[in-house]
């Protein structure tokens, strides 16, 4: 009997090695850049920067958002920008983090859409600092056709932490 209570002992103990945590990241430390290919005229080159803040709820807290080259279908200033990270996970043995980012940016009847799987490096059990991110995934632009050009289309991106 006393075998036994060893063994079950040290499964427990061994079946605890090498599981997956869901603690949070909630920094994501450093500038984010968003490179988004394609699209047809006005409704192409969305690229921006940002840098936000990770909520335990999963929304994003924008601290900065600013286009690269936003051309007509939005304005220099004046988006609603927000987003969020669900399902994200960091392994305990390699701190590898993975989740799924979405990312909107509404102005004037036009909304982009980026969305896609996350990847990056967390600290240590305990860390809330998200480092090496990257997110490469594709982007809807539903357009209200104003300015004139500013149609639905979609494309790639690839947004990397800096």
């Amino acid at each position: 009997m006393k075998e036994v209570a060893i063994l079950l002992v040290a499964a427990l103990l061994l079946n605890g090695c090498g599981s997956n945590s869901t603690s949070t990241p909630t920094t994501a430390a450093d500038l984010w850049s968003a490179d988004v290919l394609g699209g047809v005229g006005p409704a192409s080159g969305f690229s921006f920067s940002t840098d936000f803040t990770l909520n335990s709820d999963g929304s994003l807290t924008l601290n900065s958002f600013q286009f690269y080259n936003a051309g007509n279908c939005f304005p220099a200033n004046g988006e609603a920008v927000t987003g969020s990270i669900t399902d994200l996970e960091v392994n305990q043995n390699t701190y590898a983090v993975t989740g799924t980012m979405k990312f909107t940016v509404q102005s004037g009847g036009n909304t982009l859409i980026l969305t896609g799987p996350l990847t990056g490096t967390g600290g240590p059990s305990g860390s809330d600092v998200l480092t090496g991110g990257s997110v490469t995934g594709t982007w809807t632009f539903m357009g209200s056709g104003s300015p004139t050009g500013c149609n639905n289309t979609t494309g790639s991106f690839t947004m990397t932490q800096s």
